[in-house]
């Protein structure tokens, strides 16, 4: 009986699959990896100078921003900080492709020249006196800048100037000229020849006032005494213009990269990071996006 229960059984010929191939068979348990983001082709001209005022480095906002840039085009940037009087001296000689500033008056001039093109409204902040907790010259309470000074230079308080020619120290002078006041010569009054960040933080060791973006005042409140004791008058407000340099006037400028920076500074995706940059560790923005707008509508 054994052999008959076996003689329905014919052994297999078909080949048993290898344990590799089982394996192979059987589904994936490992997360795919993502496909890594293409990166954007290498510009023929890659390098771009940006000539911009050292307010936007002294915030912090250019390093957010130039890296961004630099991942979604290709491009990379050597960024020049200086003052608005030198950037704009800068691209009047060809020697920067793009400008970041903050001097509309001076800005004007250029463009109407041709030196300029393609200038764009890209945010605002505003200007501020600040000075010591003690307020020696009686500032706070007035509501007029021009006063303010007058204040000051009656007072023979010290006042810290940037001295440099940058769009603050242009903003300044202009303030002086409307209160009759020429403070140059006083011994209370000071240059310092220096960037925003660097001259708060003279007036901070000498307890003197000074003029400032509301900006670096924000990002160095933590670090010094000085406080507002003026802000809110409609001749404090501080516009910022991309724009690039004419390549018809300076052939070898990199017209292309300059016009992909002015195109990202005024897109709508970077316009909201500038909208919220500094809320989350200052409590309110360091500057306010006004792509789209024009200056009258702000009130400059």
């Amino acid at each position: 009986m054994v052999g008959c229960s076996s003689a329905g059984q014919q052994p297999s010929t078909e080949p048993q699959p290898t344990q590799q191939e089982q394996q192979a068979e059987q589904p994936s348990t490992q997360p795919e990896t993502p496909a890594e983001p293409e990166k954007p082709a290498t510009p023929e001209n890659p390098e771009l100078i940006l000539a911009t005022t050292t307010s936007t480095v002294d915030t912090g906002l250019l390093d957010v921003l130039v890296p961004m840039f630099e991942e979604k085009t290709g491009y990379v940037v050597k960024t020049v900080s200086v003052g608005t009087g030198q950037a704009l001296k800068l691209g009047e000689n060809g020697e920067a492709d793009v400008l970041l500033v903050h001097a509309p008056e001076s800005e004007k001039p250029l463009e109407e020249a041709g030196v300029v093109i393609n200038r764009q409204l890209v945010m605002h902040n505003d200007f501020i006196i600040i000075g010591p907790p003690e307020d020696p010259a009686g500032v706070k309470g007035t509501t007029k800048a021009a006063e303010a000074l007058k204040k000051i230079a009656e007072a023979g308080s010290l006042f810290i100037s940037r001295g440099d020619e940058s769009g603050t120290h242009k903003k300044e002078l202009a303030l002086w000229n409307e209160a009759g006041i020429d403070p140059r010569g006083n011994a209370w009054y000071q240059e310092t020849g220096q960037g925003m960040g660097a001259t708060i933080n003279v007036a901070n060791e000498k307890l003197g006032y000074t003029l400032t973006d509301r900006g670096t005042y924000l990002a160095q409140k933590k670090n010094i005494e000085l406080e507002i004791v003026l802000e809110g008058d409609s001749p404090l407000l501080n516009i910022y213009h991309v724009m690039q340099v004419n390549p018809e006037k300076w052939p070898l400028v990199n017209a292309e990269g300059a016009k992909a920076f002015v195109e990202f500074m005024v897109d709508p995706e970077v316009q909201e990071i500038i909208r919220t940059y500094g809320v989350d560790k200052y409590g309110e923005p360091l500057f306010f996006p006004d792509a789209g707008k024009s200056v009258e509508e702000l009130g400059g």
